[in-house]
């Protein structure tokens, strides 16, 4: 390999992956190449630019730790995140459809029983959710796994603030539940606030160098798993909201806009008698089944 040209680079590069016995990796890491070296050509990449992009992704991993993860952020302001999200879970129209992760889903959230406050103290006014998971036959799902979790009114989750004293205090406007026999369920949490990404760092430097704002329309995160169906990632997004057309990680979609409905004090669904204003958001999930034809 010696007295490589920069119009022989690519190709070295090809040959030097030839004894790959993973054939998946071989496809991808090919791909790669040659579109990364298409891109330095196209562009004309300067040697100090390639020098400040490898400063960027530095960074991006030294932002990143167990509260914070900052590659999710630049992929998902890149729109990679929502096109991998949109390509993989291609699904007949009557299903629910998918949208991005994001980067603060946790592992292990409390569990919960239908009509318990999931909120655990997090800043919000009230709001009673509700809705059934079905099949795409309209069958009732029950059992189905609900992971749900959202930020707070002033636009933080609760993996965003400093680790409290009290284990139980973790957890905040988070949790897992299951479905009723009917495939229902019902649970207390906090109005969905709109709430910018986190922008203090790279990311956010560079979204700032693109013209580009930071903000999420409100919604709630769901993921739900139900045994012989695919698993869905979404979001219920509020609707009105002013960045719906402008969502900063291209998440919306308009099947997944509904109306968090307002009320005066009173009582509630579950019987609560409320002194605050307090809202009801109703929303029916359906799942695909396992190996159905998309």
């Amino acid at each position: 390999m010696r007295n490589i040209s920069e119009d022989t680079i690519t190709q070295a590069v090809l040959a030097a992956m030839s004894d790959c016995r993973n054939e998946r990796l071989r496809t991808v890491m090919t791909s790669l190449v040659q579109h990364l070296h298409s891109f330095a050509r196209e562009v004309r990449l300067t040697e100090s630019e390639w020098q400040y992009a490898i400063n960027f992704l530095t960074e991006v991993g030294h932002i990143t730790d167990d509260k914070r993860q900052e590659f999710i952020l630049l992929s998902d302001t890149l729109g990679l995140s929502m096109l991998t999200t949109t390509q993989n879970n291609r699904k007949p129209p009557e299903c629910t459809e998918a949208t991005v992760l994001g980067p603060f889903f946790v592992e292990g959230a409390p569990e919960y029983q239908n009509g318990e406050d999931i909120s655990n103290g997090a800043a919000g006014l009230p709001c009673f959710v509700s809705g059934h998971v079905r099949g795409l036959r309209g069958e009732p799902l029950p059992g189905a796994t609900i992971e749900v979790w959202q930020s707070d009114e002033d636009g933080y989750y609760d993996v965003q603030y400093a680790a409290p004293r009290q284990a139980e205090a973790e957890h905040r406007a988070r949790g897992r539940l299951r479905t009723l026999p009917d495939g229902r369920f019902h649970f207390r949490s906090i109005l969905a606030e709109a709430y910018p990404i986190p922008h203090d760092g790279p990311v956010g430097r560079m979204l700032d160098a693109l013209g580009r704002h930071p903000w999420r329309p409100a919604h709630l995160h769901f993921w739900i798993n139900a045994h012989g169906y695919e698993p869905l990632i979404t979001h219920v997004f509020r609707n009105g909201d002013q960045y719906l057309d402008s969502d900063a990680v291209f998440g919306v979609r308009s099947t997944l806009v509904a109306d968090w409905v307002e009320h005066p004090p009173g009582v509630a669904p579950d019987g609560t008698a409320m002194d605050t204003t307090f809202y009801t958001l109703d929303y029916d999930f359906v799942l695909n089944p396992d190996g159905h034809a998309r």
